[in-house]
């Protein structure tokens, strides 16, 4: 059995401090970077690539509102094509610091509000999956299983990731109750959630129902508090159970 682990980077700007970036790399093998709108400065998004590089781990861009304030996690109205400008800038941006150091861009992930209010909204999803598809259609879409925004890519004929999460609550609906602020989850509860989902497809929501998701790529959020002490615990269990992590492009 194979995964992809994930996780949201590169988040810090200035002289605030988010994440433990440095001891979160080791366990990973796709690092979502922030392009500067939700969070992320040049500096960082520079700081971020070159660890990537040296732990060979793939970068994509973690593209969100240009919403700091509310670390990207409030919607914003905008038309179609301020959207793919938006995010064409950030994936841009993001791209070249890749290029100065011989990397190649891997993946989109939309952050916060943009990725969960997409799962409903058929027009954002076709906007997020255009704007890819206009930058570099060979590029890989992270997006929830059963979402708008997993149907627009499958249906423009964009590759999309499967993607599941253990330190998120899952609604009964299956989308994800967004917390404005990360918690600290016990490491070994979310090892056993990345165990259930990974192996049985499986995972409990908020009102103890159990709903059914196939993935290719877990999540751990950067900035979860204890997300070292998180990821230590999944890849613990990984070795226990002969689970091997992989990257993305082996999968899909």
């Amino acid at each position: 059995m194979k995964i992809d682990i994930n996780c949201d980077m590169g988040e810090s700007y200035g002289i605030w401090k988010m994440g433990r970036d440095e001891e979160v790399m080791p366990h990973i093998t796709s690092a979502n970077i922030a392009c500067g709108f939700h969070a992320g400065d040049p500096h960082v998004m520079r700081k971020t690539v070159c660890m990537a590089r040296d732990h060979g781990v793939a970068v994509g861009a973690h593209t969100g509102y240009p919403d700091r304030l509310g670390f990207g996690r409030r919607f914003i109205e905008t038309s179609r094509q301020e959207l793919k400008d938006y995010l064409t800038y950030q994936i841009g941006a993001l791209e070249a610091f890749l290029k100065q150091e011989g990397m190649g861009l891997q993946h989109v992930k939309p952050h916060g509000a943009l990725y969960t209010v997409a799962v409903n909204d058929a027009d954002l999803s076709q906007g997020i999956v255009e704007s890819i598809q206009e930058y570099n259609p060979d590029l890989l879409l992270y997006a929830m299983p059963g979402s708008l925004t997993y149907q627009a890519a499958e249906k423009g004929g964009l590759r999309v990731v499967a993607e599941g999460f253990v330190d998120l609550e899952y609604l009964p609906n299956g989308s994800l109750a967004l917390e404005r602020a990360k918690k600290a989850w016990e490491p070994e509860e979310v090892a056993q959630r990345f165990l259930r989902l990974v192996k049985d497809g499986k995972m409990s929501t908020t009102t103890g129902e159990t709903i059914n998701i196939a993935v290719d790529s877990v999540c751990v959020h950067g900035d979860s508090p204890n997300a070292p002490e998180i990821l230590a615990a999944v890849n613990d269990a990984m070795k226990r159970e002969g689970i091997e992590r992989v990257a993305i492009t082996t999968l899909v």
